[in-house]
């Protein structure tokens, strides 16, 4: 990330979240406010994760060598993190109140960044083009492995109408129809064949990517809205106010202590890289698990919460860890 000699680091770093923060914010205030119509939300959704963002993640991955799109070593690091994630929010959550289901989605918001909607265009933003492809790498392990075995999780319980196996199969065809995993792969294979889009193609690809991180950045608030807007039920702060905290600090704290191991012990991992991967942790957590608690079944108003407070908190948080490590 570039400083200008004229501004503390603190405020350089600002210079650089601030916009992305402001422009959740404005999302928010919009949808409470009423100036956007909750039934306008599943348009800009649907335009995000249809169209602008896979633009967005086909540019980066069709710019990226192939070797950093299938780097073994991030995606070792980052996937042993998330498992380590997941096993202990759903032993130190689940409970009498809380089951299988509604603890293996608050693990799942625990691990699961918001690297999509908002990490890909802000690491760019802060470290250079050269942070999309360990970035790309996580949103596969996030979305394949993950997202699966929270699913998978959440059935053993025997809440709702599916087992375990109905409900990953649900998760896989989720997978198939999400277009984010399908530009990621055509923008690896691009990469490796060294294929260019005809002129006018990539102009409309490129209009299209520019429009992803504004767009999706207002997005996230709207939706964060609605969530809270709908949810009408008391949930205790203790059920939902730790997960944030543990998403915010322990993740990238995790990250970073494994990652400086696995270099320590001969892994391949690059200083940079995982800069990237502390960076990615630290990030809020992902706004669509909301949506994949409420298909399932999940106390779907908690999940909205830890998602509202960590979003909020990381403005501060993700500042923080920034002017920590660049």
């Amino acid at each position: 990330m570039r400083r200008s000699t004229d501004n503390s680091p603190v405020l350089s770093v600002l210079l650089v979240t601030f916009p992305f923060f402001a422009l959740v914010l404005c999302g928010y205030l919009a949808a409470r406010r009423g100036v956007l119509p909750q039934p306008a939300i599943p348009g800009l959704n649907a335009f995000v994760l249809y169209f602008a963002l896979p633009c967005m993640l086909y540019r980066f991955g069709a710019s990226t060598p192939i070797a950093q799109l299938l780097d073994p070593a991030v995606a070792g690091v980052y996937l042993l993190c998330a498992l380590v994630m997941v096993g202990a929010a759903v032993a130190l959550t689940r409970n009498a109140r809380i089951g299988w289901n509604d603890a293996a989605f608050g693990a799942l918001v625990a691990a699961f960044p918001n690297t999509g909607f908002m990490g890909v265009p802000l690491l760019v933003a802060l470290l250079g083009a050269q942070s999309a492809g360990p970035a790309i790498v996580t949103i596969v392990v996030d979305m394949v492995i993950t997202s699966s075995l929270c699913i998978a999780l959440s059935r053993l319980d025997g809440a709702g109408t599916h087992g375990v196996g109905v409900a990953l199969k649900s998760a896989f065809k989720g997978m198939a129809t999400n277009p984010m995993p399908w530009s990621i792969a055509l923008g690896a294979l691009a990469s490796a064949l060294q294929f260019t889009l005809p002129g006018p193609v990539e102009k409309t690809v490129a209009m299209l990517a520019d429009a992803a991180s504004p767009v999706a950045l207002f997005t996230i608030g709207a939706v964060l809205a609605r969530s809270q807007m709908n949810q009408h039920e008391q949930v205790l702060v203790r059920d939902y106010v730790p997960i944030a905290l543990a998403k915010l600090l322990v993740h990238p704290l995790l990250v970073w202590s494994v990652g400086t191991a696995a270099i320590a012990v001969g892994v391949p991992l690059t200083p940079f890289a995982l800069t990237v991967l502390v960076l990615l942790a630290a990030l809020p957590s992902a706004s669509n698990v909301s949506l994949l608690a409420e298909r399932f079944g999940a106390h779907n108003g908690r999940i909205a919460r830890i998602i509202l407070v960590s979003t909020a908190l990381a403005f501060l948080s993700f500042s923080g860890a920034v002017a920590l490590l660049t």
